[in-house]
This record gives structure tokens, C-alpha cells and sequence, in this order.
């Protein structure tokens, strides 16, 4: 014979209160004593009473649920920012529901249908597709890391800026004259482009000429490749190169040794990201590092603090610094 379930009137009566009083404590409303609030705890594990989480979701009108979406975990810099913004998430009560967009605009729109449709309280963003109208329409929380997404979304991204300054400085000093950079093509709003705007006033400022190669977030390692095989030939007299991040400076070192140059003899390089599993990988590697589990948490932050309808004091930007492997 099948056990009858416990239902909220049963917890009530054991516990000597109101089934109104046992709601209001499983939904932490109300001003409620600790006495009141023990003896309907107690209750509630005398008759091992299992509250119906979707009825309270309903109630709250919250799912305790946040949806990410960004383009891949196959790049250490993602890969470690989304593993610590579910991290951080968890530790705050929150569930976490990922896509990975692989920067295809109908694939960020489905995934963003199906978060929606499962009723998310928030959602944070880093894909790099443009156009994306549900970010314009929707009514829920959004924060973006690393990417424009509209005026009314605040953004955590680091200083890209100084980042590019340091990155091409450092080529400067060491004495590099004819120094290129990789970066997304131009018309991408992305923070990103910061880098590249650093990059071109200071070698404008140096009275060189400021060659950016440009390169797609999502294309092939292969027709990455093909791009930096195209740039040492163009330019075999290149010395420096500064890439915007560090998979293509990682691909760009291949490249180059198989074309026989020698790091950091005759051409020096940085990159950008510094993510822990490339420093392991690649700790040679020159690069301006990110604070990524910095940004994770103060992302989480501006989420919460608009889930909870509070004012939010808008975009962040935090520091970056240089990390010295020996390619520059």
C-alpha cells in the first residue's frame, strides 16, 4: 500500500502552529520567533516532510537558477572564469544552467529561448555575437563579462587598455622596432578592441606604423594559422608581436619556430589572459594577466544585487598586471 505524503496541515498540527505560520517559514517571510521557527523544523523532521520546491519557486517567484552563456570551456581563459562563476554561484544558493554559444548567433538565441522558457532568475553573458535582440526585450538580470551587450547591461571586463599599453611597452623596451598585433576585426563591440586601441596610440606616438592583424575569435586553429604564416611573410622583418590573447600568441610561437625564428632572440612575444591552465601549460609565455576569478565574483555581485531590484553602480573595470615568462 502506497504511504500517504505529509502535507503542510500535518507538519502544522505536530508542530502546535497554523499551516499560514509553517508557509511562512518555509518562504522566510514574516517576523517569526526562533521558538516558532525550531518547533516547525522539528516538526517537519519528526514527519521527514520534503517541502514542494516547485510550489515555493511559484510562490518567491524564483528558481534559484542562472543561466550562462558564453562561446566555449575549449579555451583556458573561459574554461576557468565559467568554472569560477559556478563556483561562486553555488557557494551563494544558486543553480547553474550553461550553453556554450560557440559564437553562433542562432545557437546563442536558442539557448537563450531555453533559459528563458526554464524560468532563470538572471543570466550572465560573455559570447561575442551581435544583434541579439532577447538581451534588448527580456525583463530578467543581466550582466555581461567582456562584452558589449547594450547601454542598459553593466559589464565586468578588465582594463584592456592599460593592458595594451603594458603589453606594447614591454616590446618597446626590450627594444623591438617593427612590433604587430593580432585582434578581432574591428567592428566586433567587444572590450577587446582596448587592447588594440592601446596598441595603435602608442606605436603612432613612437612615429611607427601600427599593423593589426585581424583574426576571428571561432575560426580554426588551421586558418589561425594560415593568418600568422601570412604575417611573417608579409613581414619577415617583424620583432615583436603583441597578440591579443594567449591562444594565438601560443599558435603564433609555433608558427614562427617552424619558420625558424628563435623566441626571444629575433622575435619576441606577449599575449593576454594569464589563465591558470596556460600558465601551467605555457609558463614561458609573456602575458598581461586577468584577474578572471575577480571578475567572476564581481559579476556574481552585480547579478545579485539586481535580482534583488537594487541600483547597481553600473560597469567595472579592474586592473590587470604584466607576468614575466622570458617570450619578451
Amino acid at each position: 500500500m502506497k504511504k500517504q505524503a505529509v502535507k503542510l496541515e500535518d507538519v502544522a498540527a505536530v508542530a502546535g502552529v497554523s499551516k499560514t505560520t509553517v508557509s511562512r517559514v518555509l518562504n522566510h517571510r514574516g517576523y517569526l520567533s526562533q521558538g516558532t521557527i525550531d518547533r516547525v523544523h522539528q516538526a517537519m523532521q519528526e514527519l521527514h516532510y520534503r517541502p514542494n520546491v516547485i510550489a515555493r519557486q511559484l510562490f518567491q517567484q524564483k528558481t534559484n537558477l542562472v543561466g550562462l552563456v558564453f562561446p566555449t570551456v575549449d579555451n583556458p581563459f573561459f574554461a576557468q572564469l565559467e568554472a569560477q562563476l559556478d563556483q561562486e554561484l553555488y557557494r551563494r544558493g544558486y543553480r547553474v544552467l550553461m550553453g556554450n554559444s560557440q559564437n553562433n548567433p542562432e545557437r546563442e538565441e536558442a539557448y537563450l529561448r531555453q533559459l528563458l522558457n526554464g524560468q532563470v532568475d538572471g543570466l550572465i553573458v560573455g559570447a561575442h555575437n551581435e544583434g541579439i535582440k532577447q538581451y534588448r526585450d527580456t525583463q530578467l538580470p543581466v550582466v555581461s563579462i567582456e562584452r558589449w551587450v547594450s547601454k542598459d547591461i553593466p559589464v565586468v571586463a578588465a582594463d584592456n587598455y592599460a593592458g595594451g599599453k603594458m603589453a606594447t611597452q614591454r616590446l618597446l623596451d626590450d627594444g623591438c622596432q617593427h612590433i604587430i598585433h593580432t585582434n578581432y576585426p574591428h567592428g566586433l563591440p567587444s572590450p577587446n578592441l582596448e587592447r588594440r586601441r592601446a596598441y595603435e596610440e602608442m606605436m603612432q606616438a613612437q612615429h611607427r606604423p601600427a599593423i593589426t592583424y585581424e583574426v576571428n575569435f571561432d575560426s580554426t586553429d588551421e586558418e589561425k594559422r594560415a593568418i600568422f604564416n601570412r604575417l611573417f611573410t608579409e613581414h619577415p622583418e617583424v620583432d615583436g608581436i603583441f597578440a591579443d590573447n594567449d591562444t594565438n600568441a601560443s599558435l603564433i610561437i609555433q608558427v614562427a619556430r617552424k619558420r625558424g625564428r628563435h623566441i626571444p632572440h629575433d622575435l619576441k612575444v606577449v599575449g593576454f589572459d594569464g589563465a591558470n591552465m596556460t600558465r601551467t601549460l605555457l609558463p614561458e609565455l609573456t602575458t598581461v594577466q586577468q584577474p578572471i576569478d575577480e571578475m567572476a565574483k564581481r559579476a556574481v555581485d552585480l547579478l545579485q544585487q539586481r535580482i534583488a531590484g537594487e541600483q547597481t553602480t553600473g560597469s567595472v573595470q579592474l586592473p590587470v598586471q604584466l607576468i614575466d615568462g622570458g617570450t619578451a
